[in-house]
């Protein structure tokens, strides 16, 4: 349960799809700098499904990436240089503070707190921002968290962004596991609180097919942004990848519309998977959020950090799990809670598997010598 990929192959249609597209002479031969003007079409046509059919984006609005990391780093490359600063909720997700990091971009953290679910506050993030922030990254439904921030939330960010003349970068890699939809209304013309609101001047949208369309092995992206930031996109993706991969692209484009009832049945099952896992997670387990493809459950060991933990399930007991500690995250200053969030994966595990581990760790309380926090201290943390 330590690694965020889909349990499931793609519907045998895109297999056959693929095997055939790679007979296709054009397929190998370098493509366009913005991916085939196919798979960006049905794209936009899918982003409508998606977000609304007043969703105002057009071919011209997409990039095709080698994935959705690759998507954050030409997307970063364009907007800052070094010395210059992003805000990323705290946990974050690690590749993207390591993109920052390597770039010498300073990545600066937005706390996130269990009170809250672990979502953001835009009030907070207003505190954050100095003349050298470039943009607020944020990642929703979360990773590692789980969290799904809700369009509410999203808006205010919008806002902040709009307000202080920065760019909101949302990576929506996990958009379709949000039952119901859709995610937010920020693509419209007319968004809800937003006044005066056009979101090719703030707003850019990361995604990736690895997860709804189970092809993470052929790393396709895609970048949402303007025009014109797109070609400063262009100029990075031609030293990183001159272009995507054409024979998942030239398979896949048509095929769109036709995974909309299978991606549908996978939201609706890793849905029912989370709520196998609630109902099997033993006390004094606790699930800080869940959505997408992740829970944040902190651990109910008195005085034993996250990393301890999982390097102990995982060599003991069988269990591989991600600690807080990956995520940059310890919980500082709060002496009861500290250390001891830890990442759960449940889409890659079936429902068996689920409670099987669940098992195990009930079991672990069982026969552990380790001591617990008192259930009255868990109590007064969660409602504090």
């Amino acid at each position: 349960m330590s690694q965020g990929v889909p349990g499931i192959n793609p519907p045998s249609e895109f297999l056959d799809a693929l095997a055939r597209s790679s007979l296709v002479e054009s397929t190998v031969k370098y493509g366009s700098l913005a991916g085939d003007i196919g798979l960006r079409t049905a794209l936009q046509v899918e982003m409508k499904s998606v977000y609304g059919q007043n969703a105002d984006v057009t071919p011209d609005d997409i990039s095709v990436t080698t994935g959705c990391n690759m998507a954050f780093f030409a997307t970063i490359m364009a907007l800052a240089d070094p010395g210059d600063e992003v805000i990323l909720p705290l946990p974050w997700y690690f590749n993207n503070e390591m993109t920052l990091t390597m770039l010498g971009i300073k990545p600066v953290p937005l706390p996130t707190y269990p009170h809250d679910g672990f979502v953001p506050s835009a009030e907070l993030c207003s505190t954050l921002i100095t003349e050298r922030t470039k943009a607020i990254a944020l990642v929703t439904p979360n990773n590692p968290t789980g969290a799904i921030y809700p369009p509410e939330v999203l808006t205010s960010f919008a806002k902040l962004a709009r307000d202080r003349g920065i760019a909101l970068i949302l990576d929506e890699t996990y958009r379709d596991y949000i039952i119901p939809g859709p995610p937010h209304s920020l693509f419209s013309p007319s968004s809800g609180e937003l006044t005066d609101w056009d979101w090719r001047r703030h707003l850019i949208h990361l995604f990736s097919f690895s997860k709804s369309y189970c092809i993470p092995g052929h790393r396709l992206g895609a970048v949402v942004a303007s025009p014109e930031l797109q070609q400063h996109i262009y100029t990075v993706l031609d030293c990183i990848q001159i272009c995507p991969p054409r024979a998942a692209q030239h398979a896949l484009a048509p095929l769109l519309p036709s995974f909309r009832p299978f991606i549908h049945a996978s939201a609706m099952a890793l849905k029912e998977r989370h709520d196998v896992f609630r109902a099997h997670l033993p006390e004094p387990w606790h699930i800080g959020a869940q959505g997408g493809f992740f829970a944040f459950v902190r651990h109910p060991y008195k005085g034993r950090g996250s990393t301890e933990v999982c390097k102990h399930l995982a060599e003991e007991w069988g269990i591989v799990l991600l600690p807080a500690a990956f995520f940059g995250y310890s919980a500082p200053g709060d002496s009861l809670d500290g250390d001891r969030w830890i990442r759960f994966a449940v889409a890659n595990v079936s429902d068996e598997k689920i409670r099987m581990v669940c098992e195990r760790l009930k079991e672990h309380l069982a026969t552990s010598a380790w001591e617990l926090h008192s259930h009255r201290q868990v109590l007064n943390r969660d409602h504090g």
